[in-house]
């Protein structure tokens, strides 16, 4: 029992970390569309040169075994890289950030009900934990608003954030069903692939390519760099090992925290302001997280 609990912190310590790092990518995303380049272009770039790394130490077998499952990791790429990139950096078009980051955000919350629906006779979900789920989302909308409680509707830039939110959704779901036949490499390293090949149909349409001249700036390839190798390869890879250890629903939470990390990072490098909203939201989130962890029960 000790040792389990032990493994259990190492597992939640990691997933705390790569949404840590997650939630920093805003930064790196915010310098890169500043120098030209577009949102396509930055995760084409990112997912291009993870699946190089990925490819250079996990090449022992390239495909499924079996169409189904070769299919699945399409779908993997597809929900897991190029629908829920770009419907959530599309979305910011037509919304606001705060709509955006909320609708996102909100995945943990759906991933539990859909778990359930999904999987009933593996994952069982009680009244305390699905008021954990919502406690932490109540925390998640504070951090977000930070005292300003104005939101903007607009239905075509929300529609694409709850897109990416489902597609989110379907990713963890998926994700259950693979990982028991798969390494978490392999999946990690198909999901870049795919990604990377399931957005070149958006290129037919915006075929601009970003000169070479701003290629070549440090503040370019230095955070293209940290998305590509930090924020994708290691992330992805340590948040699938997270998935297969302790569960879509358990590991999804930590999402809810994404926020949270973002502003502690905006802090520490651009001297924003942490507020009291933001400390009574982190509070909730933690509180939220923590009750939902322990009642809940995935094998």
């Amino acid at each position: 029992m000790k040792t389990s609990r032990h493994s259990n912190l190492l597992y939640h310590t990691v997933a705390f970390l790569t949404v840590a790092v997650w939630g920093s990518t805003f930064v790196s995303t915010k310098v890169l569309m500043l120098n030209g380049l577009s949102p396509a272009h930055i995760f084409t770039l990112r997912f291009g040169i993870a699946y190089v790394l990925m490819l250079a130490f996990s090449h022992n077998r390239l495909f499924a075994r079996s169409w189904q499952d070769e299919a699945k990791m399409v779908l993997l790429g597809i929900t897991g890289g190029s629908l829920y990139f770009m419907g959530e950096n599309e979305a910011m078009n037509f919304t606001t950030t705060t709509n955006t980051s909320l609708i996102v955000c909100s995945c943990p919350l759906f991933t539990t009900l859909m778990m359930r629906v999904c999987y009933r006779d593996s994952t069982r979900i009680n009244a305390l934990q699905m008021f954990g789920s919502l406690l932490a989302f109540a925390g998640i909308v504070i951090v977000v608003l930070n005292g300003r409680f104005v939101l903007h509707l607009s239905p075509v830039g929300d529609a694409l954030a709850f897109l990416a939110c489902i597609s989110w959704v379907a990713y963890s779901l998926l994700m259950k069903s693979v990982l028991h036949a798969y390494s978490a490499a392999f999946i990690t390293r198909k999901v870049f692939f795919y990604g990377v090949l399931t957005i070149l149909p958006y290129f037919l349409f915006d075929s601009s390519l970003p000169p070479a001249s701003v290629m070549l700036r440090p503040q370019v390839w230095g955070n293209l760099l940290f998305l590509g190798c930090i924020a994708s390869m290691v992330c992805y890879l340590t948040w699938n090992w997270c998935i297969a250890r302790l569960g879509a629903v358990k590991v999804t939470t930590w999402v809810y925290f994404n926020p949270v990390s973002t502003m502690v990072f905006a802090s520490w490098v651009l001297d924003e302001t942490i507020t009291p909203y933001f400390v009574a939201g982190a509070a909730c989130i933690l509180t939220g997280m923590y009750v939902a962890d322990k009642k809940t029960v995935e094998q």
